[in-house]
């Protein structure tokens, strides 16, 4: 008769204590995104003196996540998982506090600046997925990482639901919804006092520090997870951030782009439930190329019309693919360095990421609405941009499938 090894239970125990309280972050706090995500581009459009700069907004978001992404592991790796959690909190409440401000005020370069703060906690959301798997053993790993996602699925329903009930309640169009979100962020604060997952150890005289970054940049696994990552979050973010506007724009009201915007963020976190265990049976990379191709199915529902039906079923095909080929890069990186290079690696993967994402949706709004002379026109035009990128990431997986073992 076997024994269980104590260590082992103890640290699946704790991994598990700390994926409830991520999921509980994803849930509450991550309401927020699809809230800034609905009324950003909406808002931007009501301020910008050019509709060109509509999204100009969740660019900003973007680009303030891009750039604290380093920083942000940085101080985690010195100060824990915790703090830097905390540190997202604070930038979400200042955010949503300036943007509140700048709607009040009609200024749009003061909206633009509270969207920039509010990048920092988005750039602290990205880390819950690779909180998850700290304390985590190798084979629960991809399910806490897949758990944890899964969160998103409460915030799927609850920010659009909040954006319903607070983007008309108040003199000034969506002021209410930005005041809804200081509020998500001080609550949900206090979730991470019960968060367990203790700083990397500090290193020893002498004690090797892993890999620099140029050599983890040569890495084929990490190169490959990188680019999936950046294509499948990028090219998610270029349709999503178009479609408030063309949704509104081919007639339809702004509670219908708020329900298609919940389809999407409920599709991008269903399948959650399942991912991790898809990926311990067929492994990552088959996981990521399924993601791939239903991104492209839905960029192809996308071309074939403008009716209610079609956008509902895109923006699911979108959540779809975005889950598998994310939470499928995502585990792949954390397959491919040590406990000692995460802080140096998730930094740069961020980077990438989210500076993908920010090219993505600066172009959005240029492609909605000056790249064509309607709304349609525009909304073909988002959707026939992902094709060069899906094509990229396709092809750098296959590569590294096919490529010669060492």
């Amino acid at each position: 008769m076997t024994t269980a090894d104590p260590a082992l239970s103890d640290s699946d125990s704790r991994a598990r204590r700390n994926v409830v309280v991520l999921v509980l972050a994803q849930a509450i706090l991550g309401s927020q995104m699809p809230m800034v995500f609905v009324v950003g581009g909406l808002a931007g459009q009501m301020l910008s003196p050019n509709p060109c700069w509509a999204t100009l907004p969740i660019t900003m978001i973007v680009l303030g996540s891009m750039l604290a992404a380093t920083p942000l592991s940085s101080f985690m790796g010195r100060f824990g998982r915790r703090s830097g959690f905390w540190a997202g909190t604070t930038g979400g409440a200042a955010g949503a506090a300036v943007c509140a401000f700048g709607l009040y005020s009609g200024s749009f370069a003061i909206f633009l600046g509270g969207s920039f703060l509010t990048g920092l906690y988005m750039s602290a959301q990205g880390f819950y997925r690779f909180a998850a798997a700290d304390t985590a053993t190798e084979a629960f790993r991809p399910k806490a990482i897949s758990w944890v996602m899964a969160g998103g699925l409460a915030s799927a329903i609850i920010g659009p639901q909040l954006v319903k009930a607070t983007s008309e309640a108040m003199p000034v169009a969506f002021l209410g919804t930005y005041l809804a979100v200081i509020v998500l962020n001080i609550l949900g604060a206090s979730l991470f006092l019960m968060l367990d997952i203790p700083p990397p150890p500090r290193r020893a005289d002498g004690e090797p520090l892993g890999r620099t970054r140029r050599e983890m940049l040569r890495d084929p696994t990490i190169v490959v997870a990188m680019i999936c990552a950046m294509v499948s979050y990028a090219l998610m973010n270029l349709v999503m951030t178009s479609t408030p506007l063309a949704v509104v724009g081919c007639g339809f009201e702004s509670d219908n782009a708020a329900d298609i915007v919940s389809a999407h963020v409920l599709a991008m976190f269903i399948p959650s439930f399942f991912t991790g265990h898809l990926i311990a049976r067929f492994g990552a990379p088959a996981i990521i190329g399924t993601g791939l191709v239903i991104l492209a199915a839905a960029g192809a529902v996308a071309l074939s019309g403008v009716d209610l039906e079609q956008f509902f079923l895109a923006l699911i095909l979108l959540g779809i693919g975005w889950n598998f080929g994310f939470i499928g890069a995502t585990t792949l990186l954390s397959s491919a360095h040590t406990p000692e290079e995460r802080g140096r690696i998730q930094g740069i993967n961020d980077l990438v990421v989210f500076g993908g994402v920010t090219l993505a949706s600066l172009s959005s709004g240029t492609l909605m609405n000056c790249s064509g002379s309607s709304v349609i026109a525009g909304w073909q035009a988002v959707n026939i941009a992902m094709l060069p990128f899906l094509v990229l990431a396709g092809g750098s997986l296959i590569w590294l499938v096919l490529r010669p073992r060492g």
